[in-house]
């Protein structure tokens, strides 16, 4: 008689494994000790909420965006973010109503002309069960990447991103905050914490059409050793995001920073589908 066929592992049981060695990798970063700041992700402009997809229902957006007025220094191999535009393709799969999987695939089109690839990240995402009558919901996004150096000279990295979200009664006003932990997993220059690089976003909501409102990003710089304010990146988009079409998802907005190591005006655009 031929062998059993193994057992197939239970979501919950991948989510504990794959939880777990993701938090195994962060901590080691932790205590290997980070690098120095990193700047504020490029690639991937947008605050999280909490919520993942239908179990088995992929899904895909196109992040873009393009630096207009840009910092035109920065310490070699990687190369100023001035006139830069950067392209990230984002499929995701949710495995069950709490557990997202998602990749990057990241490009860049440099000052020149010339198109590049620019890293790849692995990312998974859990949310709580939302409880009836209550505004809030939560959940966290773990984040492991490989970038070239001229995108991100410590190569490896991770990310920890606690999300929590908040729906006034009428449903017209929503939050978003993410308040990013941000890791270099190696690298020539190290600190002994992570780079504290908070995301928030506040919309007001006309039900089944549209939101407009206001992003926040910000790199502050490692947790107790912060960068002088201005060398810390602070940037305010003003986005509009349409919700009319059932499947496909829009959000676009302009961004400007208030510090000398921000950029000055950067354009951005989602598109997704489900």
């Amino acid at each position: 008689m031929a062998d059993a066929a193994p057992a197939t592992p239970s979501p919950s049981r991948l989510a504990r494994k794959l939880t777990t060695a993701l938090a195994a990798l962060l901590a080691a970063g932790v205590l290997l000790g980070p690098s120095a700041a990193r700047a504020v992700d490029p690639f991937e402009i947008q605050v999280y909420d909490g919520t993942v997809g239908d179990p088995g229902q992929p899904g895909v957006e196109l992040h873009a965006n393009t630096v207009i007025d840009g910092v035109r220094t920065s310490e070699p191999p990687e190369l100023p973010a001035h006139h830069q535009s950067h392209f990230t393709l984002e499929p995701a799969v949710a495995i069950t109503r709490w557990w997202e999987l998602g990749l990057y695939l990241q490009s860049a089109v440099l000052p020149d002309g010339g198109f590049t690839y620019a890293g790849t990240k692995l990312r998974t995402k859990f949310v709580a069960p939302p409880r009836a009558g209550s505004p809030f919901r939560w959940g966290v996004n773990l984040e492991v990447s490989r970038l070239p150096e001229r995108f991100e000279r410590d190569r490896w990295g991770a990310e920890i991103r606690p999300i929590a979200t908040w729906t006034s009664a009428s449903g017209a006003i929503y939050v978003s905050v993410n308040p990013i932990l941000d890791l270099g997993l190696a690298g020539p220059q190290r600190n002994d914490a992570p780079s504290f690089e908070p995301a928030a976003t506040v919309c007001y909501v006309f039900p089944g059409l549209l939101s407009i409102g206001v992003e926040y990003y910000s790199n502050f710089g490692p947790i107790g050793s912060w960068l002088p304010a201005n060398e810390q990146e602070q940037y305010l988009y003003e986005v509009i995001n349409v919700l009319r079409w059932n499947r496909v998802e829009l959000n676009a907005g302009v961004g400007e920073g208030f510090t000398d190591a921000s950029n000055g005006l950067v354009a951005k655009m989602i598109v997704g589908y489900r």
